[in-house]
């Protein structure tokens, strides 16, 4: 197998799993209470949204320019970096409310 073979599959994948998440992170929101909770849940789901739109980029990569390439991965780098702030940030309200 290629090693351009292999990016495309493993992108395929990606973009598969992220679809999945969105439809997880949407399904769930229904259930999800409003407040601080809510509020973080939103934004979490607004991040997915965001990286469902840089992973279908993928397909495009190899006709991207180099500069639009990086800015596009550091764009993912950065929305994956709040994402864990504000999925601990969750856990953390989630935790405090189930200890009081």
């Amino acid at each position: 197998m290629g090693n351009e073979t292999m990016f495309y599959g493993i992108g395929v994948v990606a973009i598969l799993v992220i679809l999945y998440g969105l439809w997880q992170a949407i399904s769930l929101r229904r259930a999800v209470p409003g407040g601080v909770v809510g509020k973080q849940w939103n934004i979490l789901t607004w991040l997915v949204v965001m990286f469902t739109v840089g992973y279908a980029a993928i397909p495009f990569f190899g006709s991207m320019p180099i500069e639009t390439l990086r800015l596009v991965v550091v764009a993912i780098f950065l929305g994956g970096a709040i994402y864990v702030v504000v999925t601990i940030r969750l856990i953390h309200t989630i935790i405090r409310a189930l200890s009081e």
